[in-house]
């Protein structure tokens, strides 16, 4: 669905995601596959754009959150292989196996239930096993003592009948994390999945066609790590300082516009709670973006926008459907001007440590309120709005 109105938009520069894709597929190689991480909509990015695009492009896999995730690719036409990373029950295996979508196995609870399903439907679910290796979250526990009883689990998991192990992976927990203690975990991390993947190979008689560990900190600063398969994150939308090192090109820029002007005298709090007082007279611009759009609250008072004439200070609390600017010394900025969120002249990153967060949360907090516009070679060829109407 296209949105009739200019409130707050984001645009997605496609040629900058090919950009960061070929960049990538250049510095781990053309032997190692390739699978593009797309859940969240594609970190507030688009999904279904950024998933057509990049299996155009020769992308090898996706992965996603949930079946849900994984389904709204198949039903846009996306015929490229789908890794699930999180949970789906087991009243959906044969969803999973018509569609072929890939699922992870966490334990060994997990795969005799996808075993006993598939079986009863006569089929078989593809799958990749997920180790735990210190992110202390999800997988086969196989640190110290644990070694020997995860890899028999691992083992009966892939013995099961009605799954079919294409791969297995972990994930690392400070790769992207600087310091001599970070390295030494991320090569421990890497040294006992390798060391798993060794025994679980010798004593099964099965080999893996995928084993896959490289995140976004590995693939930036570990690509002996790389293995079968990589799967870069936010690396691959072009933030962060990795991002730049490597060349590549933020893909997302959020704006807004100017949608009212009015001017105050001194003395004038703004906003709830008055936390600003106008010094001066002062022309105020009131922007249709607030925190139901994915604005921080914690930004409040605290941050700068970029109008046509350069930096401008927000003012007051944000509030659910709005913010103010001061326009006092931007004369030209008038009702209609474009304002620039975040993108080329207002990194994503400056705002995200200024909130006390991450690039990655302010990505997926744009809200489907938020339209998409999508520009390849300089033009648009889509506009996308996810609310239902």
């Amino acid at each position: 669905m296209e949105s009739t109105l200019k409130r707050t938009w984001s645009e997605i520069d496609l040629d900058a995601l090919i950009h960061n894709y070929r960049t990538l597929r250049k510095r781990v190689g053309e032997n190692v596959k390739f699978l593009g991480v797309v859940k969240a909509d594609a970190y507030g990015h688009g999904a279904v754009e950024v998933s057509k695009t990049l299996e155009a492009e020769g992308a090898d896999y996706l992965a996603v959150s949930s079946i849900d995730e994984a389904m709204e690719l198949r039903v846009n036409d996306i015929k490229m292989p789908i890794l699930i990373l999180g949970h789906t029950p087991k009243e959906q295996v044969e969803r999973l196996i018509d569609f072929n979508i890939t699922q992870a196995i966490t334990c060994k609870a997990k795969a005799v239930e996808y075993s006993e399903e598939a079986v009863r439907l006569g089929k078989v679910l593809k799958v990749h096993i997920k180790v735990d290796t210190g992110m202390s979250r999800l997988g086969f526990l196989v640190e110290d003592n644990h070694f020997d009883t995860g890899v028999a689990g691992i083992i009966e998991a892939i013995n099961m009948p009605g799954l079919m192990a294409e791969g297995i992976f972990t994930h690392f927990a400070v790769s992207d994390e600087p310091g001599e203690e970070c390295e030494a975990y991320t090569r421990h991390q890497f040294e006992l999945f390798t060391r798993v993947i060794s025994a679980v190979e010798d004593k099964s008689g099965k080999k893996f066609d995928l084993r896959h560990c490289a995140n976004t900190g590995a693939v930036a600063n570990y690509t002996e790590m790389s293995l079968d398969m990589v799967r870069p994150g936010l690396l691959l939308y072009g933030y962060g300082d990795f991002a730049k090192k490597l060349g590549l090109k933020p893909v997302m820029t959020l704006k807004t516009v100017v949608s009212t002007v009015k001017i105050y005298p001194a003395g004038t709090k703004i906003s709830y709670g008055g936390i600003f007082e106008t010094d001066r007279t002062t022309r105020i611009g009131v922007l249709p973006y607030g925190y139901a759009d994915g604005f921080f609250r914690a930004l409040s008072n605290n941050c700068e926008l970029i109008t046509p004439e350069g930096p401008a200070r927000l003012r007051g609390k944000i509030c659910m459907d709005m913010c103010m600017l001061d326009l006092t010394d931007k004369p030209g900025v008038d009702v209609g001007s474009e304002i620039e969120i975040w993108g080329k002249n207002n990194p994503i990153e400056k705002l995200a440590e200024t909130a006390g967060t991450i690039p990655y949360e302010l990505n997926c907090a744009v809200s489907k309120r938020v339209p998409r516009t999508y520009i390849k070679n300089g033009e648009v060829i889509g506009r996308e709005l996810m609310l239902r109407m």
